[in-house]
């Protein structure tokens, strides 16, 4: 009647028969010919069904065991399940309308959190950015986060919605299985589906000399492995990628200083958290001292003042010395 619209207000009306329903409302001034106010003409949509599957829709959220929290596109907190209460300990009332980058992350995160929800307020969303926050209680939790636009019913992006996972102890899980591999007393590295070096632990840097930093993202094949073992090496980790293992699988390798040392290699597929080959490990023990020992061992036997032969366990001869040679006649 002052000759202001309104757009898109919501009021509940109750029909005749006593029923609720929810009407969207566009208020438009009517006019009469010579431009006088003489009243107002209401546009409606029944919006009930609409509001009953958004109540649907925030109840699941609000019910769902992961914390899902949402963001207007000024950054500040409009959604915040039941789950990131209990996970973060801050209720609804202590978050809304807080601005979650600048006052519940971290300094060396705020940037790289805010860079996902510009993405995602540009349209483009943002799969397993791990970031930390801290509860109210002062705890650090680390967080993988698929970071996804809310759009309204005209698909414009009003904010953005965040679901998370709490991976602290799974990370804590990580970084011991990794201090474990780093301290163990034998050569292992792992290599991704590429074929890059990703995993180099203190006994490998010991036994080949190169250092973490020198082996890191190289193809362990193409740079570290002698031509005439590079496609059976490169055979085993397909295998591996193919999640068949293979075990005690004997190669060489050529240390900094250009010596050859000998490997006896337990190759193992490598897994993500849903299962997924993500690379291959390789577990190894260095034979050279051994084998070194068995060509002397086959030399005495093969030089002794003695026949001497062997057989396996089928009967068939597998050693056949000098002497034996010179007394039967047979090669």
């Amino acid at each position: 009647l002052h000759g202001k619209e309104t757009a898109n207000f919501e009021f509940p009306l109750i029909t005749i028969e006593g029923d609720r329903i929810d009407v969207l409302l566009n208020a438009t001034t009517r006019r009469d010919e010579y431009g006088n106010i003489i009243g107002v003409v209401g546009i409606g949509q029944d919006n009930t069904e609409r509001l009953a599957k958004v109540r649907e829709s925030i109840k699941l959220i609000d019910n769902v065991n992961a914390p899902i929290f949402g963001v207007d596109i000024r950054g500040r907190v409009n959604m915040w399940n039941q789950c990131a209460i209990r996970l973060f300990g801050f209720s609804r009332e202590e978050i809304f309308n807080h601005f979650l980058v600048q006052e519940f992350i971290t300094d060396d995160y705020k940037i790289a959190l805010q860079a996902v929800f510009d993405k995602a307020f540009r349209g483009e969303e943002t799969e397993n950015f791990v970031f930390p926050l801290i509860t109210k209680g002062g705890a650090r939790i680390e967080m993988l986060l698929n970071a996804t636009p809310r759009r309204d019913e005209q698909e414009n992006i009003i904010g953005v919605i965040g679901i998370g996972q709490d991976i602290t102890s799974r990370l804590a899980q990580e970084k011991e299985y990794t201090k474990l591999i780093d301290s163990a007393n034998a050569p292992i590295f792992g290599v991704d589906t590429q074929g890059f070096v990703n995993v180099w632990n203190q006994c490998a840097m010991q036994l080949v000399g190169y250092s973490t930093e020198e082996v890191m993202g190289k193809n362990f094949v193409k740079e570290f492995i002698s031509d005439e073992y590079k496609i059976a090496v490169q055979l085993v980790f397909d295998q591996a990628l193919e999640g068949r293992e293979t075990a005690n699988f004997e190669f060489p390798l050529m240390t900094k200083a250009g010596v050859r040392i000998y490997v006896l290699l337990n190759a193992t597929t490598r897994r993500d958290d849903q299962g997924n080959v993500i690379g291959v490990v390789g577990i190894g023990q260095d034979i050279t001292g051994r084998r070194a020992q068995e060509r002397e061992y086959t030399r005495l036997i093969d030089t002794a003042n003695a026949p001497i032969f062997g057989v396996d366990t089928e009967g068939l001869v597998n050693v056949w010395n000098q002497c034996a040679m010179r007394l039967v006649g047979y090669c």
